[in-house]
């Protein structure tokens, strides 16, 4: 055995706060904004704070502000997207604030289009109506620009940059509470379910690798995503699903990670493998075509292009598959060059430095890993099954996207989840008036890797078992056999963790294998086609799935047992 915590505790200066954020994306500046006045906020993030999904958002924020538009358009167009699975309730209350939540936005100095005296409003697929506010096609990183100025001029707000959050502190994982624990159990060990607490995270400084404790009150994650699961994604190299797996290991409940959303249309180029081609340029009248020419999406739904993403994406997949072709082109080339150039200048102006000229070019595309609907199951306002810990944005799972999210209702999730979870992170800071100290994390008996290739080799595998057997087309024999080779990728990654020195591949690695490893159990689970889960054996939706596959760790890490339950109320 490996790393474990020190036998007497120690504080570290200035490792003390209120509140603790992990994550600089919107829904992480947001909240940090919100509690500033009221509480000291520490926000880290794991490489630069530009670096998140929020800032590779080219699309936008769905809003009604259209008079031919309405909250309850907006509401079915949601419902219609997330299959069955949507909470009603949740869905309702996004679409409601969103108006709000935009113009909010705005005021804080976010640049976004306007058209007359209101916002230019975009289409994108699955929606009834124009109704996405943007910034050019640039709106994520015209968001976090912004958000970044004002937190980092807070005076109660501290940011911190390269620090990787290894693991939570839990109440179990304190000096002085139970019985004396292995060192497997400070290395990662999950909890008795139900009698614990979260107090903060240890934290890895990735350019000294060193491990600290930060202690906090109320912890909140907004770490995103998961989307370098796979082989191929649209996320950015941050997106490894540490939020997730943490909140998993520490006994959290997490639910519908079966349902990963694949963006359509990734741009085929071995120069720029993760650029996205915006939902939006379909929205603008962009079409699909096979290498020949031929037009399909007509064939496939009522609304062609503009169909939902589940649609479209298998839609790709299948025409790739049947001619054995490599990429689909996106052609944009029958609308009005200067429109394009106008609507899409980020997304020009890259295609051209590639030499794609998209106003005269189809632009070579394939599907690609970019949003996951499930996560650490929580309420709107972020509140989890673990006291002390919150999930905001793509790390939870609310409800708002059920089984495939809706175009641009991620930003909106994120900002009306950061809304919220200021009220119910206020109420833990009223409740938990100062935080227990926390032991510090010591690597008595590891040692320095010797090679890098067996984790490189593990890297590449966890991904591309996910990307050739879970992908967008699964089966039941695709998925048993991803089951078998993560388990045993899981065992040798665990081995690795307990005497290897840690270091931020190491960290990451384990949380892609168990996040991957979680998603295909769910799917196993779910014994139907539904959104974004598509199972050959299986190609109808039946409806007594109509609910989410919840799942939650218990017992201890080496005989801990996965308990799958359903939609359970927090």
């Amino acid at each position: 055995m490996s790393a474990r915590m020190s036998t007497r505790s120690r504080r570290h200066a200035g490792d003390e706060h209120d509140v603790l954020i992990l994550g600089s994306g919107i829904g992480g500046l947001m909240l940090a904004l919100r509690l500033a006045e009221h509480a000291r906020v520490l926000v880290l993030t794991k490489k630069r704070a530009d670096d998140s999904n929020t800032n590779w958002a080219q699309g936008g924020i769905a809003a009604v502000f259209d008079r031919s538009d309405s909250f309850a358009r907006h509401e079915a167009d949601t419902l219609t997207a997330g299959a069955g699975l949507c909470d009603r309730a949740v869905v309702r209350e996004v679409v409601r604030e969103a108006p709000e939540r935009v113009r909010e936005l705005a005021g804080l100095g976010v640049a976004f289009n306007h058209e007359g005296r209101g916002f230019e409003l975009g289409r994108e697929g699955g929606h009834s109506r124009r109704r996405i506010v943007h910034a050019s096609d640039f709106t994520g990183r015209a968001i976090e620009t912004t958000l970044l100025e004002r937190v980092r001029a807070h005076p109660n707000i501290r940011l911190e940059e390269d620090q990787l959050a290894v693991d939570l502190i839990l109440d179990s994982r304190l000096r002085g509470r139970g019985p004396a624990r292995s060192r497997a159990s400070a290395r990662g060990g999950s909890r008795q379910a139900g009698h614990d607490a979260c107090w903060g995270a240890y934290v890895m400084d990735r350019a000294t690798h060193r491990i600290r404790p930060v202690t906090a009150r109320a912890t909140v994650l907004a770490t995103g995503g998961c989307g370098k699961v796979y082989l191929y994604t649209t996320n950015p190299d941050v997106a490894t699903g540490d939020g997730l797996a943490m909140a998993f290991r520490a006994g959290a409940a997490v639910a519908s990670l079966e349902f990963v959303q694949f963006h359509p249309t990734c741009l085929y180029h071995a120069a720029a493998r993760t650029f996205l081609i915006s939902e939006a340029v379909r929205g603008e009248g962009a079409l699909l075509r096979t290498i020949d020419g031929t037009r399909f999406m007509p064939g496939v739904h009522p609304l062609a292009e503009l169909a939902p993403r589940d649609v479209v994406a298998r839609a790709i997949d299948r025409e790739m598959k049947r001619r054995g072709d490599p990429y689909v082109w996106l052609d944009l080339t029958h609308v009005p060059a200067a429109r394009v150039r106008k609507r899409f200048p980020n997304i020009a102006a890259r295609l051209l430095e590639l030499g794609i000229d998209m106003t005269r070019d189809p632009i070579p595309v394939v599907p690609a890993a970019h949003y996951m609907c499930g996560g650490v199951q929580a309420t709107l306002g972020g509140r989890t099954s673990l006291p002390g810990l919150f999930a905001i944005g793509e790390v939870a799972c609310t409800g708002l996207h059920g089984a495939n999210r809706l175009a641009s209702n991620s930003l909106l999730e994120a900002l009306v989840g950061a809304h919220l979870a200021a009220d119910e992170v206020r109420a833990r800071l009223a409740h938990a008036t100062h935080s227990p100290r926390a032991e510090a994390w010591h690597a008595v008996g590891t040692r320095p890797p010797r090679e890098a290739v067996v984790s490189d080799h593990n890297w590449d595998s966890v991904r591309r078992v996910m990307w050739d057997l879970v992908g967008i087309v699964r089966s039941d024999e695709r998925l048993a056999f991803a089951s078998r080779r993560l388990r045993l990728l899981s065992e040798e990654i665990e081995r690795d963790y307990e005497r290897l020195r840690l270091s931020p591949d190491l960290v990451e690695l384990r949380n892609i294998a168990l996040v991957g490893s979680l998603i295909v159990s769910s799917a196993m689970r779910r014994k139907e086609s539904r959104g974004l889960h598509f199972n050959l054996d299986h190609p109808r939706p039946v409806a007594a799935w109509a609910r989410r596959t919840v799942v939650q760790r218990r017992g201890r890490a080496r005989g801990g047992a996965l308990v799958f339950g359903s939609d359970r109320h927090l």
